[in-house]
């Protein structure tokens, strides 16, 4: 399942494979940085430094704007499966954006 804001004060559920909970609430009181660090742990890795999460969702931004949005999530993963420090995958991610004609900001 994932869940889409549709704009009607609710959550929509649109399955798109098995595996997700579809327990997704727009109430939810659970932050971005506590997920992170509870996902992390999960993994059995450290969560991003202040400056990795920055260049991270900087890289994101490049991605999203560039191209369809779903290709930010996918950047990222992409520059993590590579080895690739965030910083230097936003600034590949900008360098792309400007070669290709997409919106960088």
């Amino acid at each position: 399942m994932v869940a889409t804001w549709g704009g009607t004060g609710r959550w929509h559920h649109l399955t798109v494979g098995s595996g997700a909970s579809g327990r997704y609430r727009r109430d939810m009181t659970t932050s971005a940085e506590q997920w992170i660090v509870r996902f992390a742990k999960e993994l059995g890795t450290d969560p991003p430094s202040d400056d990795e999460t920055r260049a991270l969702l900087g890289l994101a931004g490049v991605a999203a704007h560039a191209s369809e949005r779903t290709a930010a999530p996918i950047s990222c993963w992409l520059a993590a499966r590579a080895g690739v420090d965030p910083s230097d995958g936003l600034a590949i991610g900008e360098r792309l954006a400007a070669e290709l004609g997409g919106d960088d900001t």
